[in-house]
């Protein structure tokens, strides 16, 4: 099974995306809560606002001192990634490959065949590329949702390639 998934067609930059290292990517979401609250699913600025602040009202009421609660956040954080479901948004990969004006949809290229989306639900995407601390070694490398969250008992599974036309 291939593990990176590139993007192509009519963008500016084909691009290749690669699942493995997202763990580490603050855009990523919980699954397992997710589609629950679809409506609180805050734009990329909103989110980085909120964490900056929530850092400076912690430096400014605990000081620079490292209390003892940090640690325990801090192997909370990990215990949460090493069981978590995580997915991440397909938008900031579309953005970054440049997609032509004259494009109108993707294609998404999987075992089973293909799927066609227009680029306005393309952008709502959300790559599952893990479950329960694991990645989706068996029918991965990613598992792709619908913004809407249609589909998130039957996500599109084995993808092979995106492809803009």
């Amino acid at each position: 099974m291939e593990t990176i998934i590139p993007i192509r067609g009519k963008v500016t930059y084909p691009i290749t995306l690669d699942p493995g290292v997202w763990i580490f990517d603050d855009r990523k979401a919980d699954l397992d809560t997710y589609f629950q609250n679809p409506e609180e699913a805050d734009d990329e600025l909103e989110r980085y606002t909120k964490s900056i602040s929530a850092h400076w009202d912690r430096e400014i009421m605990e000081g620079a001192v490292f209390p003892p609660t940090l640690k325990s956040e801090k192997k909370y954080e990990k215990q949460k990634i090493l069981e978590g479901t995580f997915g991440i948004p397909l938008k900031p990969f579309l953005n970054n490959a440049g997609i032509t004006a004259d494009a109108s949809h993707l294609v998404i290229e999987h075992a089973e065949g293909e799927t066609e989306l227009p680029l306005e639900e393309a952008y709502n995407i959300i790559l599952g590329f893990s479950k329960d601390g694991k990645p989706l070694t068996e029918d991965g490398p990613v598992h792709v949702y619908y913004g809407d969250g249609s589909n998130k008992d039957n996500p599109v599974k084995h993808v092979r390639q995106f492809r803009i036309k």
